[in-house]
C-alpha cells in the first residue's frame, strides 16, 4: 500500500525512525531532489495514528518540492514529523536521536523548524548533525525564521491586492487573520503599522487579548472567522480551513495567508476561482522563511534576507500572468511554474545529450 502511494506522490525516500529509549518516533519524507538537498522543517505534533502522521508528512514534503522551486531555491522539497505532544513530550534525548538519524542522510534532507518546534529544540538536533537551518545565531543561524515569513506574507499580499484591486494600499482593506501564532501575530503587527483594519481568532484567548491590546485588532469567535466582512481572508494556522463548508461563508474576495495547504483539496481551489476570489497559492506566499533559512547554507546574512523576501511580490506577479495566459486557476498556476522550474533546471544537472526523467535529475548532497 505504502509503495503505490508513493508511486502516485512522487517520492524519493521516506525513513521511519524509531528510538525506544528517547521516546522518538518520527518520519523522514524526502520528495525531490532535482534542485539540490531536500530542506523542511520538523513538526511535532500529537498524530491520532501513525498513518495520519505519514499522510501529512508525505503531503508537507511534496508541497516543500513546489514551495523551494517557486522561491527560485537551489534546493529541492523534504519535511519531517515526530509523533508527540509538544507541550509535554520533548527532551533533549528526543531531539538528539533525531538529529543522528537526519545526520544517518548525509546532507540528502536538512531540517529546521515547524509546528510545535522551537530553535531550542533545533539546538539539540544541532549537536548530532550539522544538517540543520534555524539554529541559534551563535552558530552562524538566523534564529526564528517567523519575522521574514510574516514579511514575505505582506510581499504576497501586496501582490495580490494589485491583482484584485490595481493598488498596493494595504492599510485601505480589512482583514480577517486566523491564527495568532509567531507567524500570524508578527502578520497582524505588519498589517497595524500600516493602518488596517483586522479581525482575529486563535485557540489561545492570551494571544487574542495580545492581538486586541498591542494592535487594537477586534477578536471574533473560532468558528465566526469566516463570517466577518472583511476584505482579506487570511489563514495563518493550520491547513485546509477553505474547504465546503467555510467556501460559501466567506466575504472576502482575497485569500492571502501564511498558512500550509489552505485548500482543502483541487476541487474547491476551482471553486474558490468560479467565484472570482483572488487566491494568493499559499506555498509562494509562505515561502519567507525557508528562503530565509535557506542562506545559512552559503553564510548568512540578514540584509541579504530581507532583500530576499522582496521576491515573492514578483514570484506572486508571475503566478498570476501564468492563471491569465493559460486560462487556469492560480493554484494549478503555481504548480506549473515550479515545475516548469523543476524541469529545466534538472536538465541543466544532467551529461550533455541526456534528457531528463521527470523531476529526477542528480543529487547534490552537502552543503
Amino acid at each position: 500500500m505504502i509503495f503505490e502511494t508513493l508511486d502516485t506522490t512522487g517520492h524519493e525516500q521516506v525513513v521511519f525512525c524509531h528510538n525506544k529509549d528517547a521516546g522518538l518516533k518520527a518520519i523522514i519524507a524526502i520528495h525531490d531532489t532535482t534542485l539540490g538537498p531536500a530542506l523542511g522543517g520538523t513538526r511535532m505534533w500529537p498524530y491520532r495514528s501513525e498513518a495520519e502522521a505519514l499522510n501529512d508528512v508525505l503531503r508537507l514534503s511534496r508541497g516543500m518540492t513546489y514551495k523551494n522551486a517557486v522561491a527560485g531555491l537551489d534546493i529541492g522539497g523534504g519535511k519531517a514529523v515526530i509523533i508527540g505532544n509538544p507541550a509535554t513530550d520533548k527532551s533533549e534525548a528526543l531531539f538528539r536521536a533525531f538529529g543522528k538519524f537526519v545526520d544517518s542522510l548525509g546532507g540528502r534532507y536538512i531540517t529546521a523548524e515547524d509546528v510545535g518546534i522551537d530553535v531550542n529544540d533545533m539546538e539539540y538536533v544541532f549537536r548530532e548533525t550539522e544538517y540543520v537551518t534555524g539554529v541559534h545565531q551563535v552558530h552562524g543561524g538566523s534564529g526564528d525564521p517567523s519575522p521574514f515569513t510574516a514579511y514575505g506574507t505582506l510581499q504576497g499580499l501586496m501582490a495580490t491586492l494589485n491583482r484584485a484591486h490595481g493598488d498596493e494600499e494595504v492599510g485601505k482593506y480589512s482583514y480577517a487573520v486566523q491564527g495568532l501564532g509567531h507567524v500570524g501575530m508578527e502578520f497582524v503587527k505588519l498589517l497595524k503599522e500600516r493602518g488596517a483594519k483586522i479581525f482575529v481568532t486563535d485557540i489561545n484567548q492570551e494571544l487574542v487579548d495580545k492581538a486586541v491590546d498591542e494592535y487594537g485588532a477586534e477578536a471574533v469567535g473560532l468558528d465566526d472567522i469566516y463570517d466577518v466582512p472583511a476584505d482579506v481572508y487570511s489563514p495563518c494556522a493550520l491547513g485546509g480551513t477553505i474547504n465546503e463548508q467555510t467556501l460559501p461563508r466567506l466575504k472576502a474576495k482575497v485569500i492571502c495567508g501564511a498558512a500550509n495547504n489552505q485548500l482543502a483539496n483541487n476541487a474547491i481551489g476551482d471553486e474558490v476561482d468560479k467565484r472570482g476570489i483572488v487566491y494568493a497559492p499559499d506555498y509562494a506566499v509562505n515561502a519567507g522563511g525557508v528562503m530565509n533559512v535557506a542562506l545559512e547554507l552559503d553564510g548568512y546574512n540578514r540584509e541579504r534576507a530581507m532583500r530576499m523576501m522582496r521576491t515573492i511580490y514578483h514570484n506572486l506577479a508571475r503566478i498570476y500572468e501564468i492563471s491569465e495566459r493559460d486560462r487556469i486557476p492560480t493554484y494549478k498556476a503555481a504548480d506549473r511554474l515550479a515545475e516548469e522550474r523543476i524541469g529545466a533546471i534538472g536538465k541543466l544537472k544532467l551529461p550533455m545529450g541526456r534528457t531528463a526523467p521527470h523531476f529526477r535529475g542528480r543529487i547534490r548532497t552537502g552543503h
